[in-house]
């Protein structure tokens, strides 16, 4: 970086005090402890639910539900965060409820406290990610979405590696309750990070609007509504997710089939969040050169997962796990960067909002039929989620032929 560079960098630092990707890295270690917290419960939550008595299309319904709460709410959160500019206030809020929802979990006697703790725990991300991706988007106004979204999405995913090893080795020496009470000490560590990453970074939005009077200006220029693109994109992504099973069913499946032992269905869930982590980089990486016609590796990749992860022989539900997280991988970096240039910059909580409440609806839909399905035959759930998949690259073509508008070169 020259001397020009270097001046016009701490211009568009405004009140912070760090740059835009040391920001964006900071976060993304603030995700990756709470992800070690959510992701080391949420890969034992289809097991620990069969414990209570749950049925597959139970699980599929309480997963489902959670993960709709955790994106359907973001449309009223979105919208508050547009409106208040209370990024930071969200945020924190939102990671502390989920941080003291999953040790909690240790507590439960009862499949209705058990499932009202992981509901709960995804509430909390329903209320902090529209702020926080927000602010993401702010910082990365200068450096590409697809790879500042990519690498806050692989530090995340590491949590989510990390996590479900920890919880795999206290569960196999002392129990499920042991194994959600210790995530407490890395959900207090995040929340700490939190704290200092808000005093280091009082104004993200400083990175994107250097002059807050530029900001105000271009806020009140804003059109009203959200682009027709947007609203296709956003129906590709939730058709696409409502052929995508959630790994509580994939968990259940191993559970009661006997396909794994209890301590190893947390390290697949380990192994796919490190396949996530790989697949969002290459994912950002590839957004940033050629846009969204990027994205539909995604669907391929999730037509493949019923093939594999509901299979009786380990060694091809281990394949099936790494495919899984490759294409979680992507829906949780990739996708939501895109809507951050598919959105004017004054309605991106918004966006993100209407666009993870559809995202989220479908999901809860097609996890609850999976989980029906599953319950009657592994054939029908190959065959609805084929279907669904093709219906997404249906959806899919007229974004590819638009001309797609150009994104951020890093």
């Amino acid at each position: 970086m020259d001397e020009s560079d270097q001046g016009a960098a701490a211009r568009n630092l405004g009140p912070n005090r760090l740059a835009p990707m040391r920001f964006v890295l900071a976060f993304g270690v603030v995700s990756m402890l709470a992800d070690i917290v959510y992701e080391g419960a949420r890969a034992v939550t289809g097991p620990y639910l069969a414990t209570f008595g749950a049925s597959a299309a139970l699980v599929g319904f309480i997963t489902g539900f959670g993960e709709a709460v955790a994106l359907v709410f973001r449309l009223f959160t979105g919208r508050i965060s547009d409106r208040t500019h209370r990024h930071w206030a969200l945020s924190i809020v939102g990671y502390a409820i989920t941080v003291v929802a999953v040790p909690v979990l240790a507590l439960s006697t009862a499949l209705w406290q058990a499932a009202g703790l992981v509901i709960a725990e995804r509430f909390g991300k329903a209320v902090r990610t529209p702020a926080r991706d927000t602010m993401l988007a702010q910082a990365s106004a200068d450096t590409g979405r697809g790879t500042a979204f990519a690498i806050h999405e692989a530090l995340d995913q590491s949590g989510a590696l990390l996590g479900p090893l920890l919880v795999a080795g206290v569960i196999a020496v002392s129990g499920y309750e042991l194994g959600f009470a210790v995530l407490a000490v890395p959900g207090a560590l995040a929340l700490l990070t939190l704290a200092w990453l808000r005093c280091a970074v009082p104004k993200p939005a400083a990175y994107e609007h250097p002059h807050e009077d530029d900001a105000r200006g271009a806020a009140g220029a804003a059109p009203t509504r959200l682009p027709g693109r947007f609203w296709l994109y956003t129906a590709f992504t939730s058709v696409s997710m409502a052929g995508f099973a959630t790994f509580g069913v994939l968990s259940y499946h191993l559970q009661v089939r006997h396909v794994l032992s209890a301590g190893l269905i947390p390290v697949t869930y380990s192994a796919a969040m490190g396949a996530a982590a790989l697949a969002a980089l290459a994912s950002g990486h590839l957004y940033d050169r050629i846009g969204l016609r990027g994205l539909v590796i995604a669907l391929p990749l999730s037509a493949a997962v019923p093939f594999l992860s509901f299979s009786a022989h380990p060694a091809w539900v281990w394949i099936g796990a790494l495919v899984w997280g490759a294409a979680m991988g992507i829906h949780e970096s990739t996708l939501r960067a895109a809507v951050a240039d598919l959105v004017p910059a004054p309605r991106r909580g918004s966006g993100y909002g209407v666009f993870t409440a559809a995202y989220g609806l479908a999901w809860l839909a097609g996890s609850t039929i999976i989980g029906v399905l599953y319950d009657r035959s592994i054939t029908a759930v190959i065959v609805f989620t084929l279907a669904t998949q093709l219906a997404a690259l249906a959806l899919f073509v007229p974004l590819a032929v638009q001309r797609p508008r150009t994104p951020v070169a890093g």
